[in-house]
Formats: C-alpha cells, structure tokens, sequence
C-alpha cells in the first residue's frame, strides 16, 4: 500500500499538470478569436479580417481589403469626416501603432487614428496631412501632423486660438505616398505622437483635451479624403 505522503504527493502532481493544461487551452483560445491580452500585453488587430468578419463599424465611408496588402484596408473618400470603429476596442491609457498611407495631393489627404470614443463625433484622433510633409511653403510645411479632440477642439478652434501647439512637421525622410509607422503614446494628461520609422523623439508632445479617459478606437479619414491602414497595434500602459 502507498503512504499518506506518496498519495498527497501524487494527488498535487496531477492538479499541477491540470492547471498547466487549463492554461495552455486558454492562451490557444485567446490566440484563436482574438481577444484581448492581458494587461500590458500587444494586441494586434488584422484590419481585413475584422472587416470581413464584420466587426468594423464604418461610419461616412466604405472600406475594403487590400489585396496587395494582407491584413490591410482602403477606406474611401466623401465629403466629411469618416470613421472605421473597431467592435469591442476599450482603450485607455498606452501605445497605439498603426501604419498609413495617403496620397500627395493638395487638401486631399487627411489620414489617422481616433481614440476614446464615445460615439461618431467625440472622439479625440491624431492624424496626418501627407501632402505638407515636404511643402516648401513653411506655413505649410509646419501643419503635417495634428491632435484634435471633437467635436470642441477641432484643428480651426486650435489653429486660431493656440497657433502651432497641436501640429508640427515631420522628418523629412518621411515620404507623402509610402505607408508611414504612426505611434501615439496616451497618458492621463499628455499625448505623444512619433512619425516615421525609427523616430525616437516625439514628433509632436500635445496636452490632452479630451474629458474621456477611455473609449473606442477608429481609423480616421478627413474631408474628402481616402487612406489605406494596417498593421493595427494595441499596447495598454502596465
């Protein structure tokens, strides 16, 4: 007959191995639908497949994959602001990393990220003028990339009443029509936005305005603009 102390110790070995199975089987389950990792953990969203799943919200606009371009998708042009929400997306504080394309034409290309979400119209978003990264007008040149928060902040209040706080240029070995990394560093009281691949140093560091603390998350596309995104990441602060 075994011991008291052999069949404590077998019982404990084979309660170690079920917790370890129990684990391993969530950790495939999160993998397999997506679901959001753990606190401080990446989250990488497939842009085409949520869309083809039909977990995106397009509001003001239409949008397709790419297919030259896994994982991505082209959201059209039309007058207005147009949005693509992302079902289930709850983000507060942390890193959101995306990469845009837009195009190099005059007042034609307005492309990025909305956050904190309440609904269509409230949202605070960082998003890019491709078409004054290299202008050689310097007024021009200076509003390439902007922080909004709407709908009280939008950038004509910012412009007239706190001129060149919330946009700033780029590098200039950002290139207008090239997909471009766009990462968006949020705390409780600031917002910092690197453009380009490699930048180290926040392209533009904006105080935040928006009154929510968390929310949805979208692509964003201006009056009359289109833009192609992929490669959505979501990192919560730890």
């Amino acid at each position: 007959m075994y011991s008291a102390r052999t069949r404590r110790l077998a019982v404990s070995v084979l309660l170690a191995c079920a917790v370890i199975a129990t684990s391993g089987s969530d950790a495939t389950l999160a993998n397999a639908t997506g679901a959001a990792p753990q606190s401080g953990g990446t989250q990488q969203i497939d842009l085409a497949q949520r869309l083809a799943a039909g977990t995106l919200k397009v509001v003001n606009r239409e949008a397709t994959a790419l297919q030259e371009s896994p994982g991505a998708v082209h959201v059209t042009a039309k007058p207005g602001a147009g949005l693509v929400w992302v079902d289930g997306s709850d983000f507060a504080d942390g890193t959101l990393e995306l990469d845009i394309r837009g195009r190099d034409v005059v007042q034609q290309s307005f492309v990025g990220i909305a956050f904190h979400g309440k609904d269509d119209t409230t949202y605070e978003a960082v998003y890019l003028r491709p078409f004054n990264f290299r202008a050689e007008d310097p007024v021009r040149h200076q509003h390439a990339v902007q922080y909004i928060a709407s709908p009280d902040y939008d950038w004509p209040r910012l412009r007239k009443e706190f001129p060149e706080e919330f946009e700033n240029p780029v590098e200039a070995s950002v290139s207008p029509t090239d997909w471009v990394p766009l990462r968006i560093v949020v705390a409780a009281k600031t917002v910092r936005i690197y453009v380009g691949r490699g930048v180290t140093t926040p392209t533009l560091e904006v105080r935040k305005l928006g009154t929510l603390q968390t929310g949805r998350i979208g692509l964003w596309v201006g009056n009359t603009s289109d833009g192609d995104f992929a490669n959505l990441r979501v990192t919560p602060m730890k």
